[in-house]
């Protein structure tokens, strides 16, 4: 299995290199979408205050982790779940599901892209930034949390964007729906305890942002105790399973293009 990811990631890598104009265009739109970030914290923390309990330097952790998940966004997730739609607009599903591989794994890591690196060694500056101007040293404790529940964040992300995917064979253009899914996503950059109580029950059990970037920011610095990672590690995994019996019920209903 591993040897089969290996090489859909090395052909999908050599083929994406052929347009490296697309470097230069992800580092600026990076560099936008980051400015814009710590602009918007300058302004709630004008005064030397704190948002929530979050001082500025602590919510760069959250913008670094948020960066992160949007680096594997960029290399994993959005070259792949966002093509289950025109695969089953066009038909082509029928040769995934023909092929002697899982279909959803074929459909999850089929593809891969470089041009998530930048956001990633600027999530991990973020980071680092972060946390020395706070004199935050981390232990192996804090590391192994830190690890699990940025894990645990990008399996929900998967499994929430792949189960919305998976609806397109019910409803065909789901565009919309991945779209106000990574809008509301934008709302992980900020502490969720800067929210009004009700947005915080909206993105802890709706919407499960507080999972994504809060939870990991606050076991890097320590705040977050062990029924927190263990709870988020549960919820991401919980979901994972449900996409899969999602996956293979909507799958009863694809109608294939040749029948």
């Amino acid at each position: 299995m591993l040897n089969i990811i290996y090489t859909f990631w090395i052909t999908s890598i050599a083929s994406e290199l052929e347009y490296r104009l697309n470097v230069i265009v992800e580092i600026i739109s990076l560099i936008g979408n980051i400015a814009g970030t710590i602009f918007t914290l300058f302004l709630f923390y004008q005064q030397g205050s704190n948002v929530g309990g979050w001082d500025f330097y602590s919510s760069l952790i959250i913008v670094g982790i948020y960066t992160l998940l949007e680096a594997l966004t960029i290399s994993i997730l959005h070259p792949n779940l966002s093509q289950i739609v025109k695969h089953i607009q066009d038909g082509t599903l029928d040769y995934v599901l023909l092929k002697p591989i899982n279909s959803q794994l074929w459909l999850s890591l089929r593809k891969i892209s470089p041009w998530g690196m930048p956001s990633f060694i600027a999530g991990v500056i973020l980071i680092f930034v972060g946390l020395s101007k706070n004199n935050i040293i981390i232990g192996n404790l804090e590391i192994i949390y830190a690890i699990t529940a940025i894990c645990s964040s990008f399996i929900l992300l998967y499994s929430i964007w792949f189960i919305l995917a998976t609806t397109s064979i019910w409803f065909v253009k789901v565009w919309n729906i991945n779209e106000v899914l990574r809008s509301t996503l934008v709302a992980g950059r900020y502490p969720l305890t800067a929210y009004p109580p009700s947005l915080r029950t909206i993105f802890t059990f709706v919407f499960p942002i507080a999972f994504l970037t809060t939870v990991p920011a606050q076991a890097l610095i320590g705040t977050s105790g062990h029924q927190n990672i263990l709870l988020s590690l549960v919820f991401s995994i919980s979901l994972f399973i449900i996409s899969i019996l999602f996956w293979k019920y909507a799958l009863r209903f694809y109608t294939s293009a040749s029948s």
